[in-house]
């Protein structure tokens, strides 16, 4: 759990606020998600067309249910990316609650991105593996994500 999101849950018992169950903080957790995608698609310094497309494509089969939601959660995370560029920040503000599953799609859906232009950059293979170790996966696991054999990479030792 992050530390505004224990901070929060404090407040709520304390003075009967609303929880961390608040859609505020999954809007947060969402956005973050997003910008991390933003962050890897921005890593060579060249945002193509068909990363664009990729990352709108991902983001609304997983985040959105519209194309139009998907290119404004975009927007906004693109922004929220701006004001943060770090991606530890971002991988906290999403918590450390979550589960293997959801952050091995991320992961995977970070290496789809990376992809995207049918190279994959030094620069942008050096930030998925960054991103890979911040989720909490180890060097197998970033690599099994890379190859995309499907679902979440295997726990950590």
């Amino acid at each position: 759990m992050t530390l505004l999101a224990r901070l929060r849950a404090y407040a709520a018992d304390a003075f009967g606020l609303a929880g961390p169950s608040d859609p505020a903080d999954m809007a947060d957790e969402r956005l973050a998600a997003i910008a991390l995608l933003v962050h890897v698609a921005r890593a060579d310094g060249i945002l193509a067309p068909v990363e664009t497309e990729r990352l709108a494509r991902l983001v609304e089969g997983r985040f959105a249910a519209t194309r139009a939601e998907a290119e404004a959660l975009i927007a906004r995370a693109a922004a929220f990316d701006a004001q943060t560029r770090d991606m530890a920040a971002l991988v906290e503000v999403m918590g450390h609650d979550a589960d293997r599953e959801a952050r091995g799609r991320l992961l995977a859906m970070a290496w789809s991105v990376a992809a995207a232009d049918g190279r994959v950059h030094e620069f942008e293979e050096a930030l998925v593996w960054r991103l890979g170790r911040l989720l909490g996966f180890d060097d197998a696991a970033i690599g099994l994500a890379r190859a995309g054999e499907g679902g979440a990479p295997p726990a950590t030792t």
